[in-house]
């Protein structure tokens, strides 16, 4: 038996990017290599990922895997139409399956919903036997005690920029109302043993370790246990996490000596009413450059998350965000629209006052502005996300007399506020 797992490529003509650009930032998914673990030996398995290679609709597989992300699903649907016209089974999996699996379903002949440790062998034997279900959904969220090894070799180690990922958590001890991980995940916050997540790590030929864990620092003691193991494996890493970990100074301790040299970090927004709209009130804003300091005193990188639309923001939020980054000297920043992404309460929130204004699932991926913003115009929140990040990676700065003015601006000239 030949099984295809495929990660289907970003189409939106703001996010795609050739597989040469690709390299300069793309990091290995681990979902498609741990099913592959779970997939029994007898099975010939090969995994191709789209942002990097071509797939082969006419290779002779017996069963084809998608993993799907809600901005990816057009395009997994019109991949798994091409070959389920040869014949080929498909089996649909990931985050969007998983919420809107009664339309995924339309699209394939079975959909995982969820975890996928507990329900892909039997899976894989009623394909076998000719009786596969339509849908797959374990009866509680995975132990995490146990798991195989994904199986890495079956990528293109040379095609990422960052080949080695390691996830020891699942799930997060908060529940934004603009998240999808507790949705997927459940609300229990979830470890992996300490000596099998050590164990792995000791199995890879690498000096750079991500760690995909929503919010590697969720439990502080299974943290530092974990960041004391890692510190004599001398392995250099980034992760995520949530601000919460510059309150304990023991942790910040333990993470530098371990070896953390990155963190992604949700800043999300300046705005304490935004914050508090969507349930993050954990963020204290007042003391976000005291966060940003103690990550930097500590050798560590700040990668900031930005979200701009939430329903206090302003025209304003763009400059004072950008420039908020730039005097604390943030290494770098990812930002994103707010998205009403299926299944997570903001987006019920947004169709309860009938305020979404596109479902199209392409445009999901924080780039685009599918709802009715509340102090600004459509318009200007497109152009306030696409403004932040040009000014924020070009060589000016906000001290350059230079600086390129908003573009809802009447006049080209710098606002007299900002003192240039």
């Amino acid at each position: 038996m030949r099984l295809l797992l495929i990660s289907p490529s970003e189409q939106d003509i703001y996010m795609k990017h050739s597989a040469k650009e690709a390299r300069s930032f793309w990091f290995a998914r681990l979902s498609l290599t741990m099913i592959a673990a779970l997939t029994p030996p007898d099975v010939d398995v090969s995994i191709v990922d789209e942002n990097l290679d071509d797939i082969d609709f006419e290779d002779n597989v017996d069963l084809v895997g998608i993993t799907v992300m809600t901005a990816h699903a057009p395009r997994a649907y019109e991949i798994s139409t091409r070959f389920r016209a040869r014949g080929i089974k498909v089996v649909l999996g990931g985050i969007h399956p998983s919420v809107m699996s009664e339309e995924a379903i339309q699209h394939a002949d079975a959909v995982v919903i969820g975890e996928a440790e507990d329900v892909w062998a039997s899976l894989i034997e009623d394909f076998k036997r000719g009786g596969m279900k339509r849908f797959y959904k374990s009866s509680k969220p995975s132990d995490l005690v146990d798991l195989p090894i994904p199986r890495r070799y079956l990528l293109n180690k040379d095609a990422y920029n960052i080949s080695s990922t390691v996830q020891t958590t699942r799930g997060c001890p908060f529940s934004c109302d603009f998240c999808s991980v507790t949705e997927f995940f459940g609300k229990r916050y979830r470890q992996r043993p300490i000596d099998e997540v050590i164990h792995e790590i000791e199995g890879i030929d690498d000096n750079f370790i991500a760690f995909v864990d929503d919010n590697i620092i969720g439990k502080p003691m299974y943290a530092k246990e974990l960041f004391r193991r890692l510190a004599p494996l001398k392995f250099k890493w980034g992760g995520q996490a949530s601000i919460t970990m510059t309150h304990d100074l023991e942790l910040m301790r333990l993470a530098r000596e371990s070896g953390c040299v990155g963190m992604y970090v949700g800043l999300e927004s300046l705005s304490i009413e935004s914050l508090a709209g969507v349930g993050k009130t954990f963020n204290n804003v007042d003391r976000y450059e005291e966060v940003i300091k103690r990550f930097h005193d500590n050798g560590i990188m700040v990668i900031a998350s930005i979200i701009f639309g939430f329903d206090s923001d302003n025209e304003g939020i763009f400059e004072k965000t950008v420039r908020f980054l730039e005097k604390n000297k943030v290494e770098m920043a990812t930002f994103y629209i707010l998205t009403p992404l299926p299944g997570t309460v903001w987006a019920n929130r947004l169709k309860s006052e009938n305020r979404i204004i596109s479902y199209d699932w392409s445009k999901y991926n924080g780039g685009h502005v599918l709802f009715k913003p509340k102090l600004m115009s459509l318009e200007t929140l497109s152009e306030g996300y696409r403004w932040a990040y040009h000014h924020f990676y070009s060589i000016h700065t906000f001290s350059d007399k230079k600086a390129v003015a908003p573009p809802w601006q009447d006049t080209p000239k710098v606002p007299a506020k900002l003192g240039f």
